[in-house]
């Protein structure tokens, strides 16, 4: 960074310009925190922060996260002037469709970003996961004289991130973890939407961050660069993870409308950015200018950025010689790559054998840990429940960094530090908890489906037949509710083959996340899982047992369609049919999202469309299942929540057993049935919906 305050000031002024010339472009837009934190960016990416403009993925560059997605400009600008591939152009089309410059940033989309940001809090919680990822490879890795994993996690958060309830989860964790290469620069502006922040704020920032074990300190002048400077030298001299709150001017130089909400979330309007740039002394006239001296200043990150990789690409070959194994994994992990043969550690069960689904998951995160060493990760403080532990990995916290996390009651930190963990590199992570606090992470699950992270949700008690916990455990909308998440694979297996293989599933894809549903009850290991599981869970659904006139080039007569614990009622069921002479076929369905991805011709040889008389059985809301229960088929399923008491008396007053569901399947085959029927009342409403109780078979 030059010393000289001119071109300071002009480097600055030019990160703000551009950003205001964006937003008023699009006529649409978030100026205010541009200008006000560009003297804070500016600091940090031309003094510290160590990248490689070129290079963007290089894997030792230092992360920047603006959590404050809504500041978009402010990073777009920053990534043009320092010399990414984001032209004027770029900027010119902010906010337009087909644009590299989106509303809120997203990863895998602008060359420089590092994650999707907007929902506020989530970046500041994926720069956890990010710091958690290079302190546990550097601790892998590294060795005498060979820091070949060294890199710091910035982060730029707003008022709104740290209102925000995961970033009080994520800052917790982090403090305990004495995560010391994460900064977080604080634009502490005072103004959000509604108004004031103190409106709706009144506690010491500051005070609340000691309080979770982090270095804090405060910059009185947020256009005083040296000063800033000043905080981050100190920052990166503690031993802690660091929060610096500065001082900043929403708006800065607006004459009509610095601190003021109206340069948050709109365009100053033509007049009002005339009369800013009069204030900072530009040409109104002038719009994406970029005076020369202030490019060449920001793009003197290229060549250093080049000499940055090229140093370490001869650290790394270094490294090679001496450690040749270590330096060769390395790269592997860098790459994404899995090992060869790496499905063959997963386990197969004899038919019979009775295996919870969350047990025989446990066995395959154990039988995976030697041949997938980039499995890294652990549950919401379930980890007993969930059965997520790596044996003898070891625990990853302050003065340790071994591969079992220890995320706390924290759901939504959990998933967030994950996605961090995932765009960090190097790392497969999986995380747990019970399936209905799926719903306390949420946001971060969507965020790593839109982004296309690989990340492994382990989600147990994934039914009403966990039994006497009661229906504030027990998940019924959220198998729909997740199957709605655009690019989320949610698996859930019928049994210990099945769910072997939704392991392996969810370590081969890795263009999204996966979410694999767990029962805590012993399910029997079904005839032909042994076989047919590999293949049928990785296509999403198979047939699991044909009908028993199919051999003999027959068609079923009904088809039965199940997920989970209830594909055993499906085998019963069919059981009970054929000794009734009705050739009944058994689909396995585990996988919606990867079964739509087959061709039109194995889809329908699983469903033959001329096979119009079927029955599905889940023990969830039956939303969704119109497409795979035919047009003349029934849906057994929970349109309502469920109840506490023994598994077994559960599942016989809410209809979910083999009888139930062959008496079903009867009523659809004798009664020629148009259009289809739903079982959603079979056993009992909780009294607290008014409802009373109704018990039968619906």
């Amino acid at each position: 960074m030059t010393d000289r305050p001119d071109l300071q000031r002009l480097a600055i002024d030019t990160i703000r310009t551009l950003s205001i010339d964006a937003v008023q472009q699009a006529n649409s837009g978030h100026p205010g925190a541009p200008m006000g934190a560009a003297p804070m960016a500016f600091t940090l990416w031309t003094q510290y922060l160590r990248h490689a403009p070129t290079t963007p993925r290089w894997p030792d560059r230092d992360r920047f996260l603006l959590s404050a997605g809504h500041a978009s400009a402010l990073l777009y600008s920053l990534l043009h002037l320092t010399g990414y591939d984001v032209s004027l152009d770029d900027l010119r089309s902010f906010r337009q469709w087909g644009s590299r410059t989106p509303g809120h940033p997203e990863y895998g989309l602008t060359p420089g970003v590092e994650a999707t940001t907007g929902p506020l809090g989530q970046g500041l919680s994926n720069g956890v996961g990010m710091a958690i990822a290079e302190a546990r490879l550097a601790a892998e890795f590294n060795r005498p004289g060979h820091e070949i994993v060294d890199h710091w996690t910035y982060v730029l958060a707003s008022d709104g991130d740290l209102q925000e309830g995961v970033t009080a989860e994520a800052a917790s964790l982090a403090g305990h973890l004495q995560l010391r290469k994460l900064v977080v620069l604080y634009d502490d502006n005072g103004i959000q939407l509604d108004g004031p922040t103190s409106l709706a704020w009144s506690e010491d920032v500051l005070q609340r961050f000691d309080a979770y074990g982090w270095q804090t300190a405060r910059v009185e002048d947020g256009n005083d660069v040296v000063a800033i400077a000043a905080a981050i030298d100190a920052a990166r001299a503690d031993l802690r993870p660091s929060l610096i709150a500065v001082r900043t001017h929403i708006g800065f130089g607006s004459p009509n409308k610095q601190d003021s909400q109206k340069s948050h979330g709109s365009p100053l309007g033509p007049d009002e950015v005339r009369l800013t740039k009069v204030a900072y002394g530009w040409d109104p006239d002038q719009q994406f200018s970029v005076p020369g001296a202030a490019l060449e200043l920001f793009r003197a990150a290229v060549p250093a950025g080049e000499a940055l990789v090229r140093d370490w690409t001869a650290a790394l070959a270094a490294y090679g010689e001496e450690y040749p194994e270590e330096a060769a994994e390395l790269r592997r992990r860098l790459a994404g790559d899995l090992r060869p043969g790496w499905r063959q550690a997963l386990k197969h069960y004899d038919t019979g054998t009775e295996v919870a689904t969350r047990n025989a998951s446990q066995d395959a995160i154990n039988a995976l840990a030697n041949e997938v060493p980039e499995l890294f990760g652990g549950a919401a403080d379930l980890s007993e429940s969930n059965l997520t532990d790596i044996k003898g990995g070891g625990d990853f916290r302050a003065g340790e960094r071994g591969r079992n996390l220890r995320f706390g009651v924290r759901e939504h930190a959990m998933g967030a530090a994950a996605n961090g963990i995932a765009l960090h590199g190097g790392f497969l992570p999986y995380c747990a908890t019970f399936m209905t606090f799926s719903d306390y992470m949420r946001g971060a699950v969507r965020l790593a489906a839109l982004s296309g992270l690989h990340v492994i949700y382990v989600w147990t008690h994934d039914s009403v037949g966990l039994g006497e916990d009661g229906p504030t455990h027990q998940p019924v909308e959220h198998y729909a509710a997740l199957r709605a998440i655009p690019n989320l694979w949610f698996v859930r297996p019928g049994d210990a083959n099945e769910a072997s293989a939704a392991w392996g599933l969810a370590v081969e894809r890795a263009d999204g996340p996966v979410a694999l549903a767990l029962t805590r009850q012993k399910l029997p290991t079904l005839p032909g899982t042994d076989r047919l599981a590999a293949e049928g869970v990785a296509r999403g659904g198979y047939v699991l047992r044909p009908a028993s006139n199919e051999a003999a080039g027959g068609a079923p007569a009904l088809i039965l369609v199940a997920t989970g614990s209830e594909l055993q009622l499906a085998a019963g069921a069919a059981d009970a049919l054929e000794a009734e002479g009705v050739p009944t076929r058994v689909v396995s369905l585990p996988c919606w999202e990867a079964f739509e991805r087959q061709d039109r011709a194995y889809r329908e040889s699983v469903l033959p469309p001329a096979v119009r008389r079927r029955v599905t059985i889940e023990a969830g809301v039956t939303l969704g299942w119109d497409r795979y229960a035919g047009d003349e088929g029934a849906i057994i399923g929970l349109d309502h929540f469920g109840a506490s008491a023994p598994a077994g008396t559960i599942l016989e007053h809410f209809g979910l057993t083999v009888g139930h569901v062959a008496d079903v399947a009867r009523a659809v085959v004798r009664d020629g049935l148009r259009g289809r029927i739903r079982t959603p009342d079979a056993g009992h409403q909780p009294a607290g919906l008014g409802l009373g109780h109704q018990h039968g078979a619906g």
